[in-house]
C-alpha cells in the first residue's frame, strides 16, 4: 500500500511539501594554492555572510564541484603550482558544471591571460590586492543572495559642554 492510496493529490503535495530536505544555501568554492591567501579571502567573505570551501589544487576543486551541488560559484587563483587557474577553468567548461560561474584573481597577471578568461566567460577577472567590497558584491549577484545588511546610521548629537564652548567663540569673535 502506497500513501497514494490513502491521500488526496492535495495532501500528497503538502506532505512533500513537509518532508523536502532543505537545499544548502549556495557556496563559494575558493582554489588557490596558497593556504594563507586562500584562507584569509574566505575568513573575508565568510565574515560577510558568504558561505566558502576551500580547496587548494584544481584537482580537489574539480572533486568538490562534483559532490557538493550547493557550490554556486568558483573563484579560483591564476598561477598555482599544481596548475594553471586556466586550465581549471576549461576544465570546468567540458564538465557537468560547465555555466558555474567563475571570478579569477590573480598577483601577476597580462593582458593576454585575462582574454584568454573572458573568452571562457569568466564572471570577473580581479587583480590583487582584492576589493573586498567589489568581491563580495560580484558573489552576492552571481549568487543572487542579498547585500550584507548595513549598519544602522548612528545619529550624531552635538555635546552641550561643545555647543556652549562653541557657542562663547562665536560670540567672543562678533564682539
Amino acid at each position: 500500500m502506497s500513501y497514494g492510496d490513502l491521500l488526496s493529490e492535495a495532501e500528497l503535495q503538502a506532505l512533500d511539501e513537509i518532508m523536502r530536505v532543505p537545499s544548502a544555501p549556495p557556496s563559494v568554492l575558493l582554489v588557490d594554492d596558497d593556504e594563507v591567501g586562500r584562507d584569509a579571502l574566505a575568513d573575508q567573505l565568510v565574515a560577510q555572510g558568504i558561505p566558502c570551501i576551500t580547496a587548494d589544487s584544481g584537482e580537489q576543486a574539480l572533486a568538490l564541484l562534483v559532490t557538493r551541488p550547493s557550490i554556486g560559484l568558483m573563484i579560483t587563483e591564476l598561477h598555482m603550482q599544481s596548475g594553471s587557474g586556466l586550465e581549471l577553468v576549461r576544465q570546468v567548461r567540458q564538465s557537468a558544471r560547465a555555466s558555474l560561474p567563475v571570478i579569477i584573481v590573480s598577483g601577476d597577471a597580462d593582458v593576454q591571460d585575462a582574454i584568454e578568461a573572458m573568452h571562457m566567460k569568466v564572471v570577473d577577472f580581479l587583480l590583487k590586492p582584492v576589493d573586498m567590497s567589489r568581491l563580495a558584491n560580484l558573489v552576492r549577484n552571481e549568487l543572487g543572495t542579498p547585500p550584507a545588511p548595513k549598519a544602522p546610521p548612528t545619529e550624531v548629537r552635538p555635546r552641550p559642554a561643545k555647543a556652549k564652548a562653541k557657542a562663547k567663540v562665536i560670540a567672543l569673535k562678533s564682539a
